[in-house]
């Protein structure tokens, strides 16, 4: 199966990409069951966080040119209809997900593979993880969400120049970019980091979680009105929320609070 998908009993999913013999490249099967699955992840309320992993020694080379190019050849235009079809939806679910996200970023993420470890809440790596945005190596544009999140993380110009030179950024550097947001110590820590980050997450308030991630949304291109309109939303969502009256009455009587996610 070239998508795996573990649930636990803390509430994480942990969807690995499972094509390790091809880089976790990115082919039709795979782009349609991560589309799928993320929907109905995102629909679970069973599921408080999950976990983007990949299995071997790679995270995602991106789209898998072999069977692109089989595409281009046949002249069927399936190609290219594959980011309307697959990489937008996915970048809509990842980025949009109401519940946070934390990609195991182990080894390469390439082209659309880095798009989707920077669409993730938090990307955890180690010593040999790198980035390579390694679409203009081949005549394209970026795809799959890139042009939004990239300059969001570390700037326009340096998205700039990341995507137009196209050339791999290890591991300290992404840390310091904020391409990583923790570096762990061996490439065998970093799913182990990553799953300890999301029980921690899934033990969390997970409504209030998803509204905060739509307020930054809202926050980092919109107007001051649009910020102050979503925020008004999602204090009143919050608001009524079982997980913020349990943890007001734990505050006031100086207990920790248990969140329920509901």
């Amino acid at each position: 199966m070239e998508l795996l998908v573990e649930r636990t009993e803390n509430g994480v999913a942990i969807v690995t990409l499972n094509r390790p013999e091809a880089l976790n490249s990115l082919n039709n099967a795979l782009k349609v069951a991560l589309r799928d699955t993320l929907q109905e992840l995102r629909d679970d309320a069973t599921v408080r966080a999950i976990v983007l992993a990949a299995a071997g020694r790679a995270f995602c080379g991106g789209q898998d040119l072999r069977e692109h190019v089989e595409s281009l050849e046949a002249g069927t235009g399936a190609s290219l209809s594959t980011v309307t079809e697959h990489y937008n939806p996915i970048a809509t679910l990842l980025g949009g997900m109401p519940k946070p996200v934390v990609a195991a970023v182990r080894g390469m993420a390439a082209g659309a593979g880095a798009s989707l470890a920077l669409l993730a809440d938090f990307r955890v790596g180690g010593p040999k993880t790198a980035f390579l945005m390694a679409f203009a190596n081949v005549g394209l544009a970026g795809d799959t969400g890139i042009s939004w999140t990239l300059p969001r993380i570390v700037g326009h110009a340096k998205a700039v120049e990341l995507l137009l030179l196209a050339e791999p950024v290890d591991a300290q550097t992404a840390f310091g970019l904020g391409m990583l947001t923790r570096l762990a110590e061996t490439d065998d820590d970093v799913l182990p980091t990553a799953l300890e980050l999301a029980d921690r997450l899934a033990a969390g308030p997970t409504i209030a979680y998803g509204q905060i991630k739509r307020e930054l949304a809202t926050g980092g291109s919109g107007s001051l009105a649009d910020a102050l309109a979503v925020e008004a939303e999602a204090q009143a969502t919050c608001g009524h929320t079982t997980d913020h009256q349990h943890a007001t009455a734990a505050f006031v009587q100086k207990q920790k609070p248990v969140f329920k996610g509901a």
